[in-house]
């Protein structure tokens, strides 16, 4: 253990897992490279033996990489079983930000950006793919689906191993998956494309609530929470913009192929960047590892020690019990209330996202804006949205988180409903209608903006990954009912859809406002025991 940063437990076999895996990835070059002759395109072209070799080298490395990051069994065994008396430490929870937490947030931006990067190429490489495997463009948006069912599951089963093996070590693995399917960009056949599409999208789900996670638990009580909200508007700025620069400098050279094999550069970043992540103290802690844990605090923390009348420092913070560990924690224990209400957000946001605006511009058309008009509206729209990000991250620090995410919620709700009374008054409306779609884009992005920095700063030590990959699936699961219900022919009727995801996000915003919880400025320790009292 240094203070930079936590040593691997097994650093040869980490080590020894890159190498493999980046060895894997490099041996379907030679292929790729064979496209050179033929504009890049590789359709029903034969996999040679360096490619297979490649594909059966990439999983054993990554299964050697996770050997390297796995915690000693008697540490899973605790953390699994939730055995023994909680650590006792202290948080300097009212430092100031310092250097090295500048460092993290810069750090955790790079990450953010490449998470969301991945999955943001997928709509700019649908064009080249769908005239290269001459497939239709229904065909094509399996793609889409696909990657979202990974990013379903990959946010619980990255959240969760976050929970056991540590931030750190889920935030790395996800990187070298992402290295691992950079392969996609060689692929001959598309269906090996959704196979890949779909470990891509298990990967990327599990990075953003793992960064999230991290944040929460390392950043001072009074910042933590406009931090974590600028944080995720900035990354996914950031993460379109990087993917929208990427087809435009490198699809007319090298085709569509070359955005998948950003994947290894960018997850290499990461990679490359590990020192400079540090593994959350209050994980350290809940895992018996208290040396560790103080030796990350010393780095963020510039505070002299606290001290009554009597001169005698106080006593140490004790972190919350938790004597049973799990899913199960989630639904039912003292938590389930906030729960079930952050992920009925989820889903409604992921069925507006997915779903009703992805059908919009077909009904604005029908409602008298022009086509060219519509596309240009919901462009504007989602510019307005930018600026918007910075009225949530000011109210969220300012005002009240909790409160914040429910008028946002409530907002959107509103903005729905708008569309029910446009649709049934029969009004024709331009103006009405690009009032009622703004609002819609604008209010459902602060919704997302806050809804899992939220998650994070609400669930204990010990469920705190897995409590935010759950919020955040949950998002991605109303997205695979937005696609589902978009092909049953749902959003095609505008007021029923509209009416149909505005009844569980009103739903939504009242149940947080009545078993919601501050978060502003508190501790996390004492945002649990509050929660104690209040949601038990």
């Amino acid at each position: 253990m240094t203070t930079r940063s936590l040593s691997f437990h097994h650093p040869v076999a980490f080590w020894l897992g890159c190498a493999l895996l980046v060895a894997g990835v490099f041996s379907h070059m030679p292929m790729f490279l064979m496209g050179r002759h033929t504009h890049w395109q590789m359709v029903g072209m034969p996999m040679d033996g360096w490619m297979l070799a490649g594909m059966a080298v990439i999983p054993a490395g990554l299964a050697l990489a996770f050997y390297g990051l796995m915690p000693r069994l008697a540490q899973m065994r605790r953390v699994l079983s939730g055995a023994g008396e909680p650590l006792r430490f202290h948080v300097a929870d009212g430092a100031a930000l310092n250097r090295e937490h500048w460092k993290l947030v810069a750090v955790l931006v790079v990450a953010l950006t490449v998470d969301v990067m991945k999955p943001a190429t997928t709509g700019f490489v649908i064009p080249g793919m769908t005239a290269e495997y001459g497939i239709a463009e229904q065909s094509a948006g399996l793609l889409a689906l696909v990657a979202l069912v990974g990013t379903t599951l990959g946010s619980v089963a990255w959240g969760r191993l976050a929970d056991v093996f540590g931030r750190r070590a889920a935030i790395l693995l996800s990187a070298l998956m992402f290295m691992g399917t950079a392969i996609c960009g060689a692929m001959p056949a598309f269906e090996w494309n959704l196979v890949m599409c779909f470990l891509m999208g298990a990967s990327a789900g599990g990075l953003l609530p793992i960064v999230f996670t991290l944040m929460a638990e390392t950043i001072p009580a009074a910042h933590r929470g406009w931090l974590l909200v600028a944080l995720g508007g900035i990354g996914t700025s950031a993460g379109y913009l990087a993917a929208a620069g990427a087809a435009t400098l490198l699809e007319p050279l090298l085709s569509w192929r070359a955005l998948w094999l950003l994947g290894l550069p960018t997850g290499a970043l990461i990679i490359f960047l590990n020192r400079f992540i540090p593994e959350s103290p209050r994980f350290l802690a809940s895992v018996g590892l208290p040396d560790q844990a103080r030796a990350v605090l010393a780095r963020f923390s510039t505070l002299a020690p606290e001290r009554d009348e009597a001169g005698h420092p106080p006593p140490p913070v004790i972190d919350e019990r938790h004597p049973v560990a799990g899913l199960r924690q989630l639904m039912r224990g003292r938590h389930a209330r906030i729960s079930w209400a952050l992920a009925t957000c989820g889903v409604a946001w992921g069925l507006v996202t997915f779903g009703f605006v992805l059908w919009l511009p077909v009904n604005l058309v029908q409602l008298g804006v022009d086509p060219e008009a519509a596309s240009a509206l919901l462009a504007q729209s989602a510019l307005l949205a930018l600026p918007g990000i910075g009225v949530v991250v000011w109210l969220y620090h300012r005002w009240s988180s909790v409160r914040s995410l429910v008028l946002f919620i409530a907002l959107t709700a509103l903005s729905l409903l708008a569309f029910v009374a446009i649709d049934l008054a029969g009004l024709r409306s331009a103006t009405i209608t690009t009032a009622a779609t703004a609002a819609l884009l604008v209010s459902s992005s602060g919704v997302i903006a806050m809804l899992i920095p939220y998650a994070a700063e609400i669930f204990p030590v010990h469920l705190r990954g897995t409590g935010a990959g759950v919020i955040a699936a949950s998002s991605k699961f109303g997205g695979i009912l937005g696609a589902g219900l978009g092909v049953a022919g749902l959003f095609a009727h505008l007021s029923w859809s509209a009416l149909l995801i505005a009844l569980p996000m009103a739903a939504s915003a009242a149940m947080l406002l009545r078993s919601g919880i501050e978060t502003r400025g508190h501790r996390l320790e004492d945002i649990q025991h509050a929660l104690g009292h209040d949601v038990a």
